[in-house]
């Protein structure tokens, strides 16, 4: 629609304006100019409003002079294990930016707690990793704000954009934690929490516009307006062609079984084509990957529930449609259940068994219930459905990426990127179950085919800056493809900082993963020391914290000389008894108590001596 004269109470320069102006506002900014209309008419009259217009290439700035202002300072802090949490914590920093505000953008380990009371605007971006665990970089900022030295924060302004995986049973804890603890020392809350699922980009797009219009909404006698051009409405300004949002399709150039005949495991080293998509990445990043359902299990399932494979669904808020075979095999998440699912399920059926699940005192069944089943058996075992194909395929949880460390350097293979996949198969009440990217990669993926991914910049996870500086890689399993990726770059690149290695998994002969490369490292220098446990070999298992503690005095000298520590695998058991490890070895050699060798390693941290990708 377009404003007339004739019927309008503007001159026509106005008009004209008005029409050029309001067809580029998106809802949120109409929303908000509406507000803000309606606010200026209700703190002053015209006779004491002072509008002073200055107008820049980005910003048009609206000011109402008051004696009170709004402050201009916004704080955001971020604690992220894998990078999300600091790149979307980088993006809304240049958003705000743009909308005239300054930024003080900073990881949660590099603020200083004391000058908490003196920041009005607080923006905090926080991830929640294993079971309910917070990140490495946010640890210290949490002790502290939960900690009798927390001050109160009558004057804080306040918002938490959480981001965890709802599979696992602390759902964004993190987030929450902090969340709750800002109310109770006194802090207001500029915008609600968000809690973002593996999917967030859309969640947190949303958090960004309500955060950027809360911050200039009236707040007592002040008014800051902003009209932005060119206003972004998502998560990053970064443009590139291809991104998580927009996978490129990776041709499988080597796809080959790294362990050998006669092994209890099968990992596979995948070689992947990056040639023409200008895709750049550096040791220490992972690989994105969309994986593909098994079309039994998918044929399966629309069986069981009397669907047509031709129907088609909507898969995204957007209204795309898709035929919903299709749409199961390459969308949604069938082999994972989370609470969130099974509570909008129990709307769906009118089996109450499934209701009795979430019913309080039956959290141990239903965290059973979760870990062991996938769709097929939810669907099977709490019939009869009524719901329509729409409305029961609304309830799936979008098709997260697989992430895997990348175990190249891009110096040494310009054009390509090399994984390392361990291929999950189990067996659950007589029916086998399998991890859903890595059966794919090992089961339905050959040379020539071709992968959607992407490249996930993992800033946590990175060689030391000086090439000068020893590196200690602790990677048992599949935990060493990054390791590979350090050693590769640092012989690519001449570095002469020292490196070594702990390494373990179950046997020698079938299982020591890229052993010619290590071995031919080690010949020619670039590795320093490698020790390797191999647990199964021997009557008693060894693990790699044990070849530490053998190593103890060594590895502390190391510590001592500025060597920096990398940790990856698994995070529930090998990193945990790593971390106790290096912690007695810190006491027993370094001659400190328990907590001084926690300090001990807590200042590692902060320098960015201790590192972990851990999953």
């Amino acid at each position: 629609m377009q404003l007339q004269v004739m019927n309008s109470p503007f001159n026509q320069e106005q008009v004209e304006l008005l029409n050029r102006l309001l067809p580029t506002l998106t809802e949120t900014q109409q929303n908000w100019l509406s507000g803000y209309i309606t606010a200026l008419q209700s703190i002053a009259s015209p006779s004491s409003v002072d509008i002073n217009l200055q107008t820049t290439t980005q910003v048009t700035e609206v000011v109402v002079n008051n004696p009170v202002s709004i402050s201009r300072d916004v704080t955001i802090l971020f604690g992220s294990q894998t990078g999300n949490c600091q790149r979307l914590a980088g993006s809304l920093s240049r958003r705000l930016e743009e909308q005239g505000f300054k930024v003080n953008l900073s990881s949660m380990n590099n603020f200083k707690p004391n000058n908490l009371k003196q920041v009005q605007n607080l923006l905090i971006l926080v991830s929640t990793h294993g079971e309910g665990d917070a990140p490495d970089n946010a640890l210290p900022f949490y002790e502290f704000l939960h900690s009798k030295r927390a001050p109160q924060l009558k004057d804080l302004r306040y918002s938490v954009l959480a981001l965890g995986d709802s599979s696992y049973e602390f759902f964004c804890k993190t987030g929450k934690d902090f969340d709750i603890r800002l109310e109770e020392l006194g802090g207001n809350r500029i915008f609600h929490r968000v809690d973002c699922d593996v999917d967030y980009d859309e969640s947190a797009a949303e958090w960004f516009d309500n955060v950027s219009s809360k911050l200039i909404e009236p707040s007592g006698s002040s008014v800051v307006a902003e009209l932005v051009t060119g206003f972004s409405n998502g998560t990053s300004t970064e443009q590139s062609a291809y991104s998580r949002t927009s996978p490129f399709k990776a041709e499988v150039l080597e796809n080959i079984n790294l362990n050998a005949r006669g092994s209890e495991r099968e990992t596979r080293h995948l070689e992947l084509s990056l040639e023409g998509s200008q895709l750049q990445y550096e040791p220490g990043d992972c690989v994105g990957i969309y994986p593909e359902n098994n079309s039994n299990l998918v044929d399966t399932l629309i069986e069981t529930m009397g669907w047509k494979s031709d129907e088609l669904v909507q898969i995204n808020k957007k209204g795309e449609e898709r035929p919903l075979r299709e749409a199961l095999l390459n969308q949604f998440e069938i082999t994972v259940l989370t609470k969130p699912l099974i509570e909008k399920a129990a709307d769906l059926t009118s089996n109450k068994g499934l209701s009795d699940l979430l019913v309080e005192g039956h959290e141990q069944e239903l965290r059973t219930y979760l870990n062991e089943k996938d769709l097929l058996d939810l669907v099977q075992d709490f019939s009869p459905w009524n719901a329509s194909t729409q409305e029961f395929v609304s309830i799936l949880r979008k098709m997260p990426p697989r992430l895997y460390s990348i175990a190249s350097s891009s110096k040494a293979n310009p054009d390509e990127v090399h994984l390392t996949i361990r291929t999950v198969r189990y067996e659950v009440n007589g029916r086998e179950r399998y991890g859903v990217c890595s059966t794919q990669c090992a089961e339905r993926l050959e040379s020539g085919d071709a992968l959607p991914i992407y490249i996930h910049q993992n800033p946590n996870f990175k060689l030391p800056a000086n090439s000068e500086t020893p590196i200690i890689m602790i990677g048992p399993g599949t935990g060493v493809a990054p390791f590979r990726a350090f050693i590769e770059e640092r012989a690519e690149t001449n570095a002469s900082g020292k490196n070594w290695l702990f390494y373990g998994d179950q046997h020698f002969l079938t299982d020591f993963l890229y052993q010619l490369d290590f071995q031919r490292w080690v010949k020619e220098g670039v590795l320093t020391r490698m020790d390797v446990a191999f647990s199964r070999d021997t009557d008693q298992k060894v693990y790699v914290q044990h070849r530490m503690l053998e190593k103890g005095r060594e590895l502390y000298q190391w510590l001592e000389d500025g060597a920096s520590v990398y940790i990856c695998g698994d995070e529930k058991h090998m990193a945990h008894d790593v971390h106790n490890a290096l912690i007695k070895i810190i006491e027993e050699v370094g001659g400190k108590s328990n907590e001084q060798a926690l300090a001990y390693l807590a200042d590692l941290q902060q320098q960015n001596r201790y590192q972990r990708d851990v999953y």
